[in-house]
């Protein structure tokens, strides 16, 4: 089966191509996808809520609290662990993608708890635009005013792959004390630099909804709803933590 490509590397050919389509009974659909994101949406704020108490009980004012660490460690290596695992074996997404979206809201809980710490009520504001952003990207895309074309497409897949390469290349070179400020900083290029990945990974939305999409119209196996909430999420948390950046760098410059 041939599938349009997606720069979320969850939905990929290779990936869809291991599922065998149109022999199930119960195939994919997009309202048992949409179900599975509501679910595992529920999942990541249950347990973010988890570490965010208990980061505000340790009485931490500012930075990371020791107290949260284990668990924000634990969450993030095993988040990560997970979602190798389920882009390798996506059979395996009704019981992996549940576990990943519990153990990344033990990273984010922490996560966002510190932020708001710093800068109070900018992790509310940047949970409004992850949503706000989500279901725009959703009307635009079933109104037709955003067409996935294959120009659309590898012009968000190639960005996504620049600011990853990007990415990487600041961490390298930071470790050699290289002042990575620029990209880091408050300043008007930083946020500028933020802007630009927000905007990306918003449109990286488009090419998920469009992938989930066909490979219901494909029938694709009912498991696959699982891996494409799965996918979906990897792009949200994307989305949030850049967008908890952003609202940090502006708040910093006040």
């Amino acid at each position: 089966m041939s599938l349009t490509k997606s720069s979320n590397p969850a939905f990929t050919d290779k990936i869809f191509a291991k599922a065998s389509y149109g022999t199930y009974q119960d195939v994919m659909t997009v309202s048992g996808t949409v179900n599975k994101i509501a679910m595992m949406l529920l999942l990541v704020v249950a347990s973010a809520s988890y570490t965010w108490g208990m980061y505000f009980e340790s009485g931490q004012t500012a930075g990371l609290s020791a107290a949260i660490m284990p668990w924000m460690i634990g969450g993030g290596i095993a988040g990560f662990v997970l979602a190798l695992v389920t882009i390798f074996k996506p059979v395996w997404s009704p019981f992996t993608a549940p576990i990943y979206a519990v153990c990344e809201g033990l990273f984010l809980g922490g996560l966002s708890a510190s932020f708001n710490a710093i800068y109070p009520g900018i992790v509310m504001q940047a949970v409004g635009l992850t949503f706000a952003i989500l279901f725009m990207m959703l009307f635009l895309y079933k109104s037709g005013m955003i067409k996935v074309t294959k120009k659309f497409r590898t012009g968000i897949i190639a960005a996504t792959g620049g600011i990853c390469i990007f990415y990487v290349a600041t961490w390298i070179l930071g470790m050699f004390g290289m002042n990575m400020g620029f990209a880091f900083g408050n300043s008007l290029l930083s946020i500028g630099i933020s802007l630009f990945v927000v905007a990306i990974a918003s449109l990286n939305l488009v090419l998920d909804f469009d992938f989930i999409e066909k490979g219901a119209q494909k029938g694709a196996p009912k498991y696959m709803e699982w891996y494409g909430a799965f996918g979906i999420m990897v792009t949200l948390i994307w989305l949030y933590l850049e967008i908890l950046r952003l609202l940090s760098k502006i708040s910093s410059r006040n």
